[in-house]
This record gives C-alpha cells, sequence and structure tokens, in this order.
C-alpha cells in the first residue's frame, strides 16, 4: 500500500466545486519534520509571495481542530493539527508530471522539509475524496471546542491523584460536557462511582 493510502478516508457528498482545487493545479502532500508544519506552511507563502510564484503554487494547508481539556475546573483550549508530519500543497506541474526547478528548490531549501508523498521521486495528486475531507477541515469553524476522551466505557483504569490514589477502578461512564470520568471504585467491599478528571487516571496495567 502506498503511503498515499494512508491518509484518513473521504467524505461522501457532493464535490465543493471552486473551492477544491484552482484550474490547472493539484493538490500534494508534503512530508515536514514533526511540530515544523505551521513554520513550513508560513515560509513557503512568504517566498511564494516574494518570488512571484503564485502560478505554480497555489493554497498551502495544515489543517487543525480545537479541543478542549479541563484540569483542576480549569478549561483549557488548545488548537491540534488532524494531519501531523504533513503540509498540504496545491501545485501545478510540469506535463512529464515532475515539479518545475524553480519550485523543487523553493520547496527543498525551507527548513523542515521532507519530501512529497508520492513514486520513483514524483508527487502523487491526491484524490478527490482525500481533497475534499482535508478541505473540509480547512473552512470548519470550531466555534465551540469538543473534549476529546481516550477512555471508553468497561476500560481498566487506575487512579493516579485525589482521595482515591491507587485505587483500580473501571470506567462506567463518559461526561464530556464536563471533562469527567466516572470510575466503579470498590471500596469496603461495595462498588462506589467516583468521577474525576481524566488527568486523575491512566490505563491500568494489563497482568
Amino acid at each position: 500500500m502506498a503511503d498515499h493510502d494512508t491518509l484518513p478516508p473521504g467524505v461522501a457528498g457532493d464535490s465543493l466545486n471552486d473551492l477544491t482545487t484552482q484550474p490547472g493545479m493539484n493538490w500534494f502532500v508534503l512530508r515536514v519534520a514533526s511540530n515544523k508544519e505551521s513554520s513550513v506552511r508560513d515560509t513557503l507563502l512568504r517566498k511564494v509571495q516574494i518570488e512571484g510564484m503564485a502560478h505554480f503554487i497555489g493554497r498551502i494547508l495544515v489543517p487543525t481542530e480545537k479541543t478542549k481539556t479541563i484540569k483542576g475546573g480549569k478549561q483549557r483550549i488548545a488548537e491540534t493539527k488532524l494531519y501531523p508530519g504533513y503540509v498540504f500543497v496545491e501545485m501545478k506541474l510540469e506535463d512529464d508530471g515532475r515539479i518545475p526547478q524553480d519550485v523543487f528548490f523553493l520547496i527543498k531549501e525551507t527548513t523542515g522539509v521532507g519530501d512529497f508523498v508520492g513514486t520513483k521521486g514524483r508527487p502523487t495528486p491526491m484524490k478527490a475524496h482525500e481533497i475534499e475531507k482535508m478541505i473540509l477541515a480547512s473552512l470548519k469553524k470550531d466555534d465551540s471546542p469538543t473534549i476529546k476522551m481516550v477512555y471508553e466505557k468497561g476500560e481498566h483504569v487506575l487512579i493516579k491523584e485525589g482521595p482515591f490514589q491507587g485505587y483500580e477502578g473501571t470506567v462506567d461512564e463518559l461526561l464530556p460536557d464536563k471533562g469527567l470520568v466516572r470510575v466503579l471504585v470498590t471500596i469496603f467491599g461495595r462498588q462506589a462511582p467516583v468521577e474525576l478528571e481524566e488527568w486523575q487516571i491512566s490505563k491500568a496495567e494489563k497482568e
């Protein structure tokens, strides 16, 4: 399976028309150093403007989403990258499928840049459903970030903080609106529900 196929599956529905791809261009996936996605995008956008290469390189995107965490009753909003290690570049290739020489050096000489996803040294264009999913993620306005829960009902956990530190229990219910996990803990031979914040528990080691 090619690297290109490891991208998340696309979404069903009508095409996004003019929003997806500019005429004569295709979307490509550029591998970059971890945590350098935004700096690579910003640097490339500046270079494209300075060198006047907008006719070869269009949009450069790093899709993100906002997530909310709660610790000690305080909410914290963070922005996380949906595709860590990748930058999406809208680009026009030569007729033989290669990157124009000036564009190639402009991209490759940027700190943090790796290679394009493709075969035999040639970038592979993204598929239509992959483009739609990526564009939708980039356009999404998340005014009310959600809390991502990392535990599942029935999972065995260890309590790390609080009055029940050191106790083990089973996840009974997830309360994402409050950022809490309800854990069933056996106390004095009886099961009791305890509501904890995610940071207060960890996955119990399997025997």
